[in-house]
C-alpha cells in the first residue's frame, strides 16, 4: 500500500469484516499458509539485499500497523556470516563421534533425480522437527507436491544434505540454496530472452548461500547430529569457493537454532515481525 494511513485502514477493515463473518477473534500477519511461506514485515535492514523467499517493504508498513493499534506478536531474525568464520574444529570431532555412537551416515546427492525419492520423507521429518514452534503449521500432501515443483528443481542437489540411521531412516536434513537475488535483479522479472541464463549461472556459480531449512528428528535433537551436516557442507562449500552464508528468518525465541550457529559468529542484519490485533 502507499504511505497513507487511511488507505491501510480501509484495506484492513475488509479483512476484519471477513474475520468477524467467520467468528474469528484476532488478525495476525503478514504470513503465509505454512512455515515454508514468506512471513513478517521488515523492520530493520532496509538497505540489505533481500532473498527470494522473503518480502521487502517500506519502513512505513510497521508504522501503519502500530498507529492502527497492532502489537508485535512474533519477531524473526535474519543473520549472515562469512564462510571463513566456519572453523572445522568445532564439528569435526563431534562428527566422527556421533556417526559411530548412533550408527549414522550422511547422504549426499549429485542429481535432482537422486533427491526426489527422499523428499516426502524429508517433509514428514520437517513436520516432526518443527512441531514445537509457536508458528508451526503442518505441511499437507498437496503442499508437498507443490514445494517439490517450486523449490527442489531450483536447488543444486549438492546443497541438499540428509543424515540417515542404520535402517536408512532420515533423522536430519538441511537445504541450502544459492542466492538468486542478483540474478533476479538482472533478469528484471523476465525469464526470456536471457533472464534464465542469469538464474542458471546463480544456481551453479553463486558464492552466496542461503540456509533455507534444517531439521532434526526429536529423538536425535541435542545429540550433535548437526555436526554431520556442517561437516558435509564445509567440504562442499570449500570446493565451490563459497564466500558468504545467510540464514532465512528464524523466530527470535528459538534459542536452540541460535545456539546452533553461535560458533560462526553470525551478525543479525535484518529483523521482521508479525503484528496482531484482536477483533
Amino acid at each position: 500500500m502507499i504511505d497513507d494511513i487511511e488507505v491501510t485502514k480501509a484495506l484492513l477493515e475488509k479483512v476484519y469484516e471477513l474475520g468477524r463473518k467467520n467468528n474469528l477473534d484476532h488478525v495476525e500477519g503478514p504470513m503465509g499458509f505454512s512455515n515454508l511461506d514468506k512471513v513478517g514485515v521488515l523492520t530493520e535492514g532496509f538497505d540489505e539485499i533481500g532473498t527470494m523467499i522473503t518480502w521487502y517493504n517500506h519502513p512505513y508498513y510497521a508504522s501503519h500497523f502500530e498507529q492502527l493499534g497492532y502489537s508485535v506478536e512474533k519477531e524473526y531474525l535474519e543473520s549472515k556470516f562469512p564462510f571463513e568464520n566456519v572453523k572445522p574444529e568445532f564439528f569435526e570431532k563431534a562428527n566422527d563421534l556421533v556417526k559411530r555412537r548412533y550408527q549414522l551416515s550422511p547422504l549426499n546427492f549429485k542429481t535432482t533425480k537422486e533427491v526426489m525419492p527422499h523428499v516426502d520423507k524429508m517433509f514428514d521429518l520437517f513436520n516432526e522437527s518443527y512441531a514445537s514452534l509457536s508458528s508451526f503449521v503442518a505441511i499437507s500432501d498437496v503442499q508437498k507436491e507443490y514445494f517439490k515443483k517450486k523449490y527442489i528443481s531450483f536447488i543444486n542437489p549438492e546443497f541438499i544434505k540428509f543424515v540417515e540411521d542404520k535402517d536408512h531412516n532420515i533423522v536430519a536434513f538441511s537445504i541450502v540454496m544459492p542466492s538468486f537475488s542478483e540474478a533476479l535483479q538482472k533478469s528484471k522479472g523476465k525469464l526470456f530472452p536471457f533472464g534464465f541464463l542469469h538464474l542458471l549461472k546463480a544456481k551453479n556459480q553463486s558464492k552466496d548461500m542461503i540456509f533455507y531449512l534444517i531439521g532434526v528428528h526429536p529423538d536425535y535433537q541435542n545429540k550433535a547430529v548437526t555436526a554431520i551436516i556442517f561437516n558435509e557442507y564445509y567440504h562442499t562449500f570449500k570446493e565451490k569457493g563459497v564466500v558468504n552464508c545467510f540464514r532465512t528468518p528464524e523466530l527470535a525465541d528459538n534459542l536452540a537454532i541460535h545456539n546452533l550457529w553461535k560458533h560462526f559468529n553470525p551478525v543479525v542484519h535484518k529483523r521482521r515481525c508479525t503484528f496482531l490485533k484482536n477483533l
